[in-house]
């Protein structure tokens, strides 16, 4: 060890943003593990980081060459050999490679190569260039791109350089990143927006109650639940960040706050959080916005050669579909309508719906329902004028949009103008053992065929208005659940009966498709 002594890592490349500069950091008088363990502050390996360095961290040139000289200006010799030594690397494995050098009395010592890590936005741009570099062919960066990559590119993500206080780790229940300040109900996510102010919903668990203020937060916290809780799975169809399950947390309704360790986090305090990482970190974060240009619109382009399948979006409202058709989706695959019931006034009439105590109270209800529903249907239509989109019947156990707890209870049954009382036996009635294979899908179809009714009217509804406007309509309706062919003879007859009697009463023939899902393994 000495002045002439040296250890450092390097990239071949940026690893934050792939751009093709050597990159790396070097400590003298030390040994390896000093410079990753925070220790001292280790300095950059180039002349150009060096410098790029110290502007950003408002160094003058001066001080710079006085006290953070690069390895390039220190030992040039040495440099010059790992120069020399990273491109030999890089052409030899064909990516770019992650270094670690040591320096004996001025011998330049190579301790180890290997492929290094990089970000999402590295990764497409290092792909890309090595083939405009002749170095790999388009197949080979298609190929090295993982999956969970483009889906981080496709949503806001943390400035790489920003400063991290990880104060908690959940599951990453849906892709991007978000700061805001804490809230901890619906009805402040909501009027906190209105005021100008963004927030992260934090909520023990979430409910269909909540979905205001999901939908007004820039993203949602639980402290309970799965990657397929209610908020992880209403998160993902909204494109909104979510961190779930995130156990350390101990929230306070009352006190509006959350526990973490000996930390304490107050309503109106600011917290970020990544749902592709699933952490949790202190204060606000600067965020990158997605871009589907550049590296990334060339790289998908080579995809676009060498793939056999179509591609199709699953998108629930008019946004979600604009969004699809910018990212290249050749349709929409699934469009679930229960999630069109989560909200405001339709909540409330699908209550009212299930709890009608005959037909007659579920049609009135159902005509309420059916204006929103094929609204909804003519935006999507007309964001997807000439291709598919494949609208899913109602799926779910309806005890899922019915209120869960005393106090939610009180309120709907307020609302509704019956006793509380009937509406904790109505949804103690519905809850089933296994209701992922009870009365849910085609089932409620069956047993309520006023609702497949209602939903196919609106479908066709939809698509007559827009096909009068110039719109090519191609609507694709799915039975869900189906396990009999019974099931869905009889849920077809119910839907093309429907549909003849809406396009007579309209005038107009519209070409449409009944199908199912093979999903569960007695299908």
């Amino acid at each position: 060890m000495g002045d002439n002594c040296a250890t450092g890592v390097a990239f071949t490349r940026d690893p934050a943003t792939g751009e093709k500069i050597f990159f790396g950091e070097y400590l003298t008088n030390a040994q390896g593990e000093d410079v990753v363990a925070g220790i001292r502050t280790p300095l950059q390996v180039t002349m150009e980081g060096s410098i790029r360095w110290a502007k950003t961290n408002n160094i003058s040139e001066e001080i710079r060459k006085r006290d953070y000289l690069s390895l390039e200006e220190r030992m040039p010799e040495v440099y010059g050999e790992l120069e020399n030594i990273y491109r030999k690397l890089e052409r030899h494995y064909r990516d770019m490679q992650d270094i670690e050098f040591t320096v004996q009395n001025g011998k330049l010592w190579l301790l180890q190569t290997r492929t290094g890590k990089r970000t999402a936005a590295a990764a497409v741009r290092i792909a890309v260039d090595m083939v405009d570099e002749g170095m790999i062919d388009k197949k080979t960066a298609v190929l090295r791109i993982e999956p969970s990559q483009i889906d981080q590119l496709l949503h806001p993500a943390f400035d790489p350089q920003a400063k991290r206080t990880v104060l908690a780790r959940g599951l990453p229940a849906s892709p991007g990143a978000a700061s805001g300040r804490v809230v901890f109900n619906a009805e402040d996510a909501e009027e906190w927006v209105e005021n100008g102010r963004k927030v992260i919903l934090v909520r023990i668990e979430t409910s269909p109650e909540d979905i205001g203020g999901m939908k007004s937060a820039e993203g949602i916290l639980t402290a309970r639940g799965g990657m397929t809780s209610h908020a992880a799975v209403v998160a993902r169809g909204m494109g909104k960040c979510c961190v779930s399950g995130c156990g350390s947390l101990r929230i306070d309704y009352r006190k509006r706050e959350i526990s973490v360790s000996e930390i304490t986090i107050k309503e109106g305090d600011w917290i970020s959080i990544d749902g592709s990482t699933g952490e949790v970190m202190l204060g606000k974060l600067d965020t990158i916005p997605p871009g589907i240009g550049g590296h990334f619109a060339q790289l998908m382009s080579w995809a676009d050669e060498f793939r056999k399948l179509g591609v199709r979006a699953n998108a629930d409202t008019v946004e979600d579909s604009r969004t699809a058709r910018e990212f290249g989706a050749e349709g929409i695959g699934l469009c679930r309508t229960e999630h069109m019931f989560f909200e405001g006034e339709r909540i409330t009439t699908m209550r009212e719906m299930i709890l009608a105590g005959d037909e007659k109270g579920r049609r009135m209800a159902l005509d309420k329902l059916l204006p929103m529903q094929r609204s909804d249907f003519e935006g999507i239509f007309r964001e997807m004028d000439g291709l598919p989109v494949t609208i899913r019947l109602l799926d779910p156990p309806l005890h899922e949009f019915l209120p869960h707890d005393p106090d939610s209870s009180r309120e709907v049954a307020e609302e509704l103008g019956i006793v509380v009382e009937e509406i904790m036996r109505r949804t103690e009635s519905l809850k089933e053992f296994n209701p992922m294979l009870g009365h849910r899908g085609c089932r409620l179809g069956i047993t309520y065929p006023e609702i497949t009714q209602m939903q196919t009217r609106a479908i066709i509804e939809a698509a007559c208005r827009m096909k009068r406007k110039g719109i090519n309509v191609i609507p694709e309706i799915m039975v869900p659940l189906v396990g009999k062919k019974e099931e869905l003879e009889m849920q077809r007859r119910l839907i093309e009966e429907t549909a003849l009697t809406v396009m007579s009463e309209n005038g107009m023939k519209i070409d449409y498709k009944v199908g199912t899902m093979i999903e569960i393994p007695r299908a």
